[in-house]
């Protein structure tokens, strides 16, 4: 374990009485001692305090103008990042010549650059990537700072409460804000399908600043299990499980993220990595979907789990799975192939050598309560 890297909170989670895991090459908490189902459902009814620090941070500064960097990262990606105003952020897919996902990640217009957060086990991919082909027209600027998420219902009163400012933003708005002598970047976003922010903080406040909302009534600290059965309740993507390299945008139902201007016969439609498997698939449909799944038994279906048809034909397999706490049931999710990826559909798991009922689902599990 001495080769993992540490947060900059390292001590605090220990303090709190965290459980360190190896996690995208840190030292990570998967949870503390009220444990995962309490950490998720005090997230979903109050306000939960996740360390994401080991995400990575990235500005993008124009060598010209806006519009010169806008049109460039364009071609890495098949989002509108030229009609993303200022003050704004959206998410993005970095794509490959054949299509499949380099990473997911996020990118905000703060007004005379970009700021981008990316996924820590592609960080360091990432940032090559970028300065390959941005180089000429930017100034690729990783950034050392810790990193925040605070999530649920009650997020907005406890981040409120010490920058009040933030109240009034919507979702994806992202803003600067001063606090006590420094600056917070802060974006009404998140990975849980609840309202609520992240938080990007100099690691020389990020104590200060955690220890100031742990010390609000409503926030607990949360860790990496929570934080991916929260996700998997959302219907949210983990990069590596149910998006990679060979994954699609289409296949992975993300085509919301792929906005007009990017598509056939929208003002800049193509020229991004991977367009032709992308538009095509847009048009007449890829060969598999990632769908819902809702065991039909109390035995959760993990990821490799694989799918058969009623009839006994393999027909794709598990990406994520587990149990949900807000549903108090085993949820999933997976590929299958387009014939079999309607709601309502029965399917097969084989867990442990036995064939046991599945059905698909509807994403997400459980509704977003973003605040519009």
């Amino acid at each position: 374990m001495s080769d993992l890297l540490r947060l900059g909170l390292h001590d605090l989670h220990l303090g709190l009485g965290g459980k360190m895991v190896p996690f995208a090459g840190y030292d990570m908490p998967v949870q503390y001692p009220a444990g995962v189902m309490a950490e998720h459902l005090h997230t979903r009814t109050r306000a939960g305090l996740f360390d994401v620090s080991h995400m990575g941070q990235v500005i993008l500064r124009p060598k010209t103008d806006m519009e010169t960097l806008a049109l460039a990262f364009e071609r890495l990606m098949p989002m509108d990042v030229l009609g993303l105003a200022a003050g704004r952020q959206r998410y993005g897919l970095l794509t490959n010549d054949q299509g499949g996902i380099l990473d997911d990640l996020m990118f905000a217009n703060r007004g005379d650059h970009l700021f981008v957060v990316v996924n820590a086990a592609c960080k360091a991919q990432d940032i090559a990537h970028l300065t390959q082909h941005l180089s000429d027209v930017a100034e690729v600027q990783p950034v050392e700072r810790g990193l925040l998420a605070l999530q649920g219902p009650l997020a907005e009163t406890a981040l409120a409460a010490l920058v009040p400012g933030v109240a009034a933003m919507r979702f994806m708005d992202q803003g600067i804000f001063g606090w006590q002598g420094g600056e917070l970047w802060i974006s009404r976003s998140g990975y849980t399908g609840e309202d609520g922010f992240e938080i990007s903080v100099s690691h020389a406040q990020a104590l200060d600043l955690a220890q100031a909302l742990l010390a609000q009534p409503d926030v607990m600290p949360i860790g990496l299990g929570a934080r991916d059965s929260l996700r998997l309740e959302a219907g949210l993507c983990l990069y590596g499980h149910d998006i990679d390299e060979t994954t699609s945008p289409v296949e992975a139902g993300l085509t919301w993220a792929i906005q007009k201007a990017r598509r056939a016969g929208g003002a800049r439609a193509g020229g991004f990595a991977g367009d032709t498997r992308i538009l095509h698939e847009l048009e007449n449909g890829p060969e598999r979907l990632r769908v819902g799944l809702a065991p039909q038994t109390r035995a959760p279906m993990r990821e490799h789990v694989p799918l058969f048809a009623t009839d006994g034909t393999p027909i794709g397999e598990v990406t994520s799975g587990g149990f949900g706490p807000s549903l108090n049931a085993p949820i999933a999710m997976g590929y299958v192939a387009r014939a079999h990826a309607d709601i309502g559909t029965d399917l097969e798991g084989e867990v442990r050598g036995k064939r046991l009922p599945v059905t698909v689902a509807a994403l997400p599990f459980i509704p977003a309560t973003f605040k519009r």
